[in-house]
């Protein structure tokens, strides 16, 4: 999964040319499914959907991505958001075995792997004209719930074209056979708020029975690694799969404020649709 680290001059674009017409933007002509429902995230787990929020389905957030020009990415991702639009999640599965969570987590010495590995990727940027990243801290240091096991964390980072910082807060909820993982998306004035409002949902999220991680049994295949190299793992792989950092031209850092303002003034178009929909 990109994110949606790309969007930001297909997304203004788009709404200048849906407002100079008059026209439903393609966002929300996307087939969103509305709650309440319950939905498949692939073949690994369900989600509750509940009123008020709307999900999208691997195709159907191929297309999302693709309306925000971001690269193809070949691991399915689903979309979960409000119909408010504050925030998205993207939800997509690593098939990399059952995860030991015995590991205690060095915060000082991870947000160190993150920085080289930026610093690694920030070489690329540069033979490409784009801005440097800047790891800036943890917005979140890692925390690890041994009772629904689950690991999250959020890192700041700035462009070296803006002072501004971008958090986005990421989870990996650990399966028997994998991990899913989920990166919300937000402006990060609104991250405290949206990850709240994240986190009441996820009660709703069920791994599909056999596959929980309680139900792990000898002999079944373990991971390669553990819960720090999941946010690590290597930093650049994970950052420049999950849009940890958003990476396109010159908007960088900038670019999810200005992601999720184009978002909001879709708003009205999305709870129209809601509406309609649920009226059919």
């Amino acid at each position: 999964m990109k994110g949606i680290r790309a969007a930001v001059a297909g997304l203004l674009l788009l709404l200048a040319a849906t407002r100079s017409h008059g026209q439903q933007s393609p966002v929300a002509q996307l087939p969103w499914q509305m709650g309440p429902t319950k939905v498949e995230v692939g073949s690994h787990a369900t989600l509750d959907v509940p009123e008020g929020y709307a999900f999208l389905d691997a195709k159907a957030t191929e297309r999302f991505n693709e309306m925000m020009h971001n690269l193809p990415d070949p691991t399915p991702t689903y979309t979960l958001a409000p119909t408010d639009l504050n925030w998205v999640a993207m939800f997509s599965y690593e098939d990399i075995g059952y995860v030991k969570d015995n590991e205690d987590l060095d915060a000082d010495a991870i947000l160190s792997s993150v920085r080289e590995g930026t610093d690694a990727g920030n070489r690329e940027r540069a033979k490409r004209g784009w801005a440097q990243l800047h790891i800036t801290g943890w917005g979140l240091k890692p925390r690890y719930d041994p009772q629904i096991k689950s690991l999250a964390w959020a890192i700041r980072a700035s462009s070296s074209q803006s002072n501004e910082e971008v958090v986005n807060y990421n989870t990996r909820l650990l399966g028997r056979f994998g991990v899913m993982d989920v990166v919300v998306i937000t402006d990060a004035d609104k991250l405290a708020g949206a990850v709240a409002d994240f986190k009441n949902k996820l009660p709703g999220f069920d791994f599909v029975p056999g596959e929980t991680y309680a139900e792990y049994r000898s002999g079944d295949r373990v991971a390669e690694y553990g819960l720090a190299a999941l946010i690590t793992g290597g930093a650049a792989a994970v950052a420049a799969k999950k849009g940890l950092f958003t990476v396109i031209g010159g908007f960088l850092a900038a670019a999810w404020k200005f992601v999720v303002a184009g978002f909001l003034a879709l708003g009205a178009w999305f709870k129209s649709l809601f509406k309609r929909k649920q009226g059919a």
